[in-house]
């Protein structure tokens, strides 16, 4: 039976540009017999095809199946049309015109078959540190524009020569239509300047000179695919503690990029999900245990953890294959400033902290973090979205309408909604500086320009003070704000694509209640339009506001003023009580006592804090949530099951349903009390964990919800969200975490889209 041809246009969405697809498709419809043409477009990949049924019918089989291993297809539709007599099998030019779907894929990390090349004597891209094909290479922070072609690409400066344009023209070869493809020849080069710019050494003599550099102590800014590291011998103590002192930055901990996998496994303890994890093309930080070996004491000060980091594209290859030793990596920024992505602007801003400056010229588009991962009940928590991840979108189940969504103000990351894709910026940072916020506009004005979205509509936090919130009330929109913690768990849910109703634990550091105080240890039960506050924890004052924050003792003797009144400032064996001077308790009884410059709170970070003071922790923070790890870490380890005492009351307001409190007050005396008697501070830690879970359960029973959502930064902390996770599943109950998205307010924005999309969806 002779079979008649048909003919099919197929559309494919999804991450499809940039991976190898049109020539994957190429290959498998020559190989099929088939006739027609591929081609890039705004919305992804058309294909047009002619054969017999059976050979299409196999060709959309197979495609879905045999797809290249970083292509994600979201979509393939495709309609019949009247045969066209095609006699051939081609790549056709791009198209230009219509809505603007396709997505733009992360940098991905450098592929094996490039890694043999980079150090393979006879290749002509041996040692060449912009080695790159369409498996692997610079993406997101090269484009400009969509399509995905060259000339829309920070490349277009680099024309290429005759051998590397052969074989971008070449659909059998794996470089076909690679768009940042170059080579010696033709292609981007390093230099190594001094810190008034001069030039002291350029191409492979440059990178040389940097490992001698780093050898000898010297502090290098190295400009990567997505910015600057700020890179120093991770083994020389005096010269970490230089870094910490130009940089500004006491305790916080620096990143490391180590040689090789068998590198980590000799510095920390590394499970098999974190090897697939630091050797993936992501090749994000991993947060892993700390075992010894020649890593110096500052590179984390007090922490039993190291965030490490392979190489991820050839130039830290090769830099990595010359020292063979660990060297920290850290953000190439001043403390509160974006990573800086331009060599002239580096040496501007980095002047002071660098010694010498590793650049090339290859333009950044957008600058991109290196992201961060801990793993945590035995799946990967994402820390800190940026490279590898960034711009992938979340994919929810129902379209949203065409918003933007502000974020937070700490860890910031923008959003924009178009029908069921959330594109969450890479990370931003913290808003507290002109710089910061500066690149958060630029940020929103890129994507919204990369997609060319026209918003309907803006949502942000309730909180008027933060950037993002005043950010988003100057557009010329529509601004809806939406409840902090509301946004968290709306967020985890649209990871795990969960259907209300839900009960949220959301507890991080502060967030503005609709109450108008701060919130923090957060109880929700979300229905189908908004949500109930039906538990959280008995508020406490905060002497000095915003400065209880940088100072956990303040915390502490809010807490303790709530449980004792004015004896509080009698308890001069407590350390956090001792931390004060006599002028500064009378200052500080006056604030609580009035009520002056002292807010309440019901914040789960700042009763970690709390504890973490009164157990001689830490009575001031250099960095966002160092009391909390600290505790975390102290009481890492200790062997109890047991409970402080603890109680829950019900509070009916006028115009309210009941909401129960969780009175804290009989736990904060166990604690002082075990203190007193000189209970190990690691025990007395492990209770206190317990305790919360125990809190976290009960109140899961009292209101009945299975599905438990846990969100916000106190769930960073390993020890709380293992043994919860735990806890709840032994009684039955269904918990969920964060995965995709941060669960810090690096992940706001998501939950910011989703209020919009309840808001605008119709009753059922």
């Amino acid at each position: 039976m002779i079979e008649h041809d048909a003919r099919v246009l197929v559309t494919i969405t999804g991450a499809v540009q940039g991976v190898g697809f049109r020539p994957f498709v190429y290959r498998l419809a020559r190989d099929l017999g088939l006739r027609g043409w591929v081609n890039n477009s705004p919305r992804g990949v058309m294909i047009d095809i002619e054969a017999p049924d059976t050979q299409i019918r196999q060709f959309l089989s197979r495609v879905q199946v045999e797809k290249p291993p970083h292509a994600i297809i979201q979509s393939l539709d495709w309609q019949t049309l009247p045969p066209a007599g095609y006699t051939r099998f081609e790549i056709r030019e791009s198209e230009t015109d219509g809505v603007k779907t396709a997505l733009v894929l992360p940098d991905l990390g450098t592929c094996p078959e490039c890694l043999r090349e980079l150090f393979d004597p006879a290749n002509r891209r041996y040692r060449y540190p912009f080695t790159n094909c369409t498996h692997c290479g610079p993406r997101f922070t090269i484009i400009e524009a969509l399509p995905y072609d060259r000339p829309a690409t920070t490349m277009k400066h680099f024309p290429m020569c005759p051998d590397c344009q052969a074989e971008y023209e070449n659909p059998l070869d794996r470089r076909f239509h690679a768009q940042p493809n170059a080579c010696p020849t033709c292609g981007p080069q390093l230099a190594l300047w001094d810190n008034a710019g001069k030039v002291l050494a350029e191409r492979d003599d440059a990178l040389l000179k940097t490992a001698e550099a780093l050898r000898q102590g010297q502090i290098v800014a190295v400009k990567g695919v997505g910015g600057f590291h700020l890179m120093v011998d991770a083994r020389d103590e005096a010269a970490v503690r230089r870094l910490r002192q130009r940089k500004n930055r006491e305790d916080k901990p620096f990143a490391l990029l180590l040689p090789s996998l068998e590198a980590a496994k000799e510095a920390c303890d590394v499970s098999p999900l974190e090897a697939e994890l630091l050797t993936s093309p992501e090749a994000p930080i991993v947060l892993l245990k700390r075992r010894g070996g020649d890593i110096c004491e500052a590179v984390a000060p007090g922490n039993p953890y190291l965030g490490v980091m392979l190489p991820s594209n050839p130039l830290h290859h090769l830099l990595m294959h010359e020292l063979g030793f660990a060297v920290v990596a850290t953000s190439g920024n001043r403390s509160g400033e974006p990573i800086c992505i331009d060599e002239r602007e580096a040496l501007e801003r980095l002047r002071g902290i660098a010694d010498l400056f590793l650049i090339h010229n290859r333009p950044i588009a957008r600058h991109a973090d290196d992201s961060i991962v801990r793993v945590m009940a035995g799946r990967p928590q994402i820390v800190r979205r940026a490279r590898g991840y960034a711009p992938l979108p979340v994919l929810l189940e129902q379209d949203a309408p065409t918003v933007i969504a502000a974020g937070a103000h700490l860890k910031n990351a923008a959003a924009v909604a178009a029908g069921r894709q959330v594109f969450i910026s890479q990370h931003i940072g913290d808003m507290d500086t002109p710089e910061a916020f500066d690149a958060y506009r630029r940020v929103i004005a890129d994507f919204q320009d990369l997609y060319s979205l026209k918003p309907e509509r803006v949502v942000h936090d309730l909180h008027p003070d933060y950037r993002s919130t005043q950010y988003a009330r100057g557009l010329q929109l529509p601004a809806t704000g939406v409840q902090h913690h509301y946004a968290h768990a709306l967020s985890c849910m649209a990871e795990h694509h969960l259907h209300a109703p839900a009960l949220a634990v959301t507890w991080d550091g502060t967030g503005l209640g609709t109450d108008g105080t701060i919130w923090g240890g957060e109880w929700l039960l979300v229905n189908e339009r908004s949500f109930e506050r039906v538990a959280h924890f008995a508020p406490f004052r905060l002497p000095g506001g915003e400065q209880a924050v940088r100072e956990p003792r303040r915390s502490a003797l809010g807490l303790l003023y709530a449980v004792y009144g004015d004896a509080a400032f009698e308890m001069r064996d407590l350390p956090p009580v001792a931390a004060f001077s006599e002028a500064e308790l009378k200052v500080l009884r006056a604030m609580l006592e009035k009520g002056v410059n002292a807010p309440v709170t019901t914040s789960a970070g700042r009763l970690f804090d709390a504890v973490a003071a009164l157990l001689g922790l830490g009575q001031r923070s250099t960095f966002e949530g160092q009391a909390a790890m600290a505790l975390e870490f102290a009481a890492t380890g200790a062997e109890t099951d047991e409970c402080y005492p603890w109680r829950i009351t019900t509070i009916t307001g006028e115009d309210a349903p009941s909401e129960r409190m969780i009175e804290v007050g009989q736990m904060t005396e166990a604690i002082v009390e075990a203190m007193r008697c000189a209970v190990p501070t690691s025990e007395i830690a492990a209770q206190f964990h317990n305790t919360l879970v125990a809190m976290i359960l009960a109140v899961a029973q009292a209101a009945g919800e299975k599905q438990v959502v846990l969100s916000g930064g106190c769930f960073q902390n390993r020890l709380l969200l293992e043994r919860t996770v735990a806890a709840l599943r032994g009684n039955g109950f269904h918990p969920y975490w964060h995965e995709q998205v941060p669960t810090n307010d690096g992940g706001i924005a998501l939950g910011q889209v989703m209020a919009a999309v309840r808001e605008h969806q119709p009753c059922v």
